[in-house]
Parts: structure tokens; C-alpha cells; sequence
């Protein structure tokens, strides 16, 4: 069987989430985002904002944590799987703070190719932030072109999400993965 993982990914703010939440709906198998996870696993233990205070550490969990997804999304009986953000976001967002990394970051993109990525753009009418989204518009903007750059360098042809309507770029999605088979 052909396995199909796509990745949605976006800046801070831009409707992953919700449309993740859609498409869970509609009966598709989705993974959501794991970095509110690890951040709330991390003030268990007393770290206010871990990606503020060790954003390497951060930044391998999450390496983990999206290397799992991935390899579980393997494993589904569906033919398609919806990622909320993929690997390379995790380069992108080292690259968007000016923190390096070690090498195995770069091999993980490598080994795990996905097989179509949309990307939600810079949206400041629906911008919101919360206690795990500590950035701002102005910076959400450079987070998403940090995930352009990011995901282009590794061969990716990104599929922009217009915006619209919850159901209206529900229905891009879907129908831009029909119109290829």
C-alpha cells in the first residue's frame, strides 16, 4: 500500500491546529503537535518556558518526538496520515533563535521524507497568543519564512494554503491531494 504522510506546517498562529482538529473530524488519521507537550512536561518539572531556557534540549525532544510520529504514521492501516508540523520545522526554528545543532538534526531530515508538505501563511487576523506561543506577529512572519527556506533546502515543494474559511482550506487540502491521483 502507498503510505502518503502530509505534513501541515506554518508560523506560530496560522490555523494548523485547526485544521488538524477538521480533518480529525472527518474520520482522517492525524498527529498533532507535540511541542505543547514537551513544554507542559517541562513545568511539571519546574521549567517555566524550556525552549526559552534550553532550546537544544527542547529542540531533541521534539526531534524524538516528530521521529516517532513518523515511524507511527508507518505503522497506520490508513493510506494517508496528517502531521501538525515535521522534522525539518525543528531546524527551522534553531535557525530562526541562531542556535546550531548537532549533526544527527540534519541526518533525521534526511531519513524521514514526507510525502507533501502544505504551509499556512503569516495570518495577523487570526494571530493569537497564548501562554505556548510566546511569539509575536513579527515574529511568527520570520518563524514561517525560517520554515520555507528550511523545507525548500531539503527538496520540498510547498503547497501554500489559502486563506479562508476552516472548511474552505480543508477542502484544498483534501482536493490537492486528490487532484494527483
Amino acid at each position: 500500500m502507498q503510505k502518503d504522510i502530509i505534513v501541515i506546517i506554518g508560523g506560530p498562529g496560522t490555523g494548523k491546529t485547526t485544521i488538524i482538529d477538521g480533518l480529525t473530524a472527518k474520520g482522517h488519521c492525524c498527529y498533532p503537535e507535540i511541542s505543547r507537550e514537551v513544554t507542559l512536561e517541562a513545568k511539571k518539572q519546574g521549567i517555566e518556558q524550556l525552549f526559552l531556557e534550553n532550546p537544544l534540549l527542547f529542540s531533541e525532544l521534539l526531534l524524538e518526538g516528530r521521529k516517532k510520529q513518523f515511524r507511527n504514521a508507518l505503522e497506520e492501516p490508513h493510506e494517508v496520515v496528517f502531521l501538525d508540523r515535521g522534522i525539518p520545522d525543528v531546524l527551522a526554528y534553531m535557525h530562526y533563535i541562531g542556535d546550531s545543532y548537532p549533526v544527527f538534526f540534519h541526518e533525521a531530515c534526511e531519513a524521514h521524507k514526507y510525502s507533501k508538505i502544505f504551509i499556512l501563511p503569516p495570518w495577523e487576523e487570526i494571530y493569537v497568543s497564548d501562554d505556548a506561543r510566546y511569539e509575536n506577529y513579527e515574529q511568527a512572519k520570520l518563524i514561517y519564512s525560517h520554515l520555507t527556506e528550511t523545507y525548500e533546502k531539503y527538496g520540498y515543494n510547498l503547497i501554500e494554503v489559502p486563506k479562508d474559511s476552516v472548511e474552505n482550506r480543508i477542502d484544498f487540502i483534501l482536493g490537492s491531494l486528490k487532484a494527483r491521483n
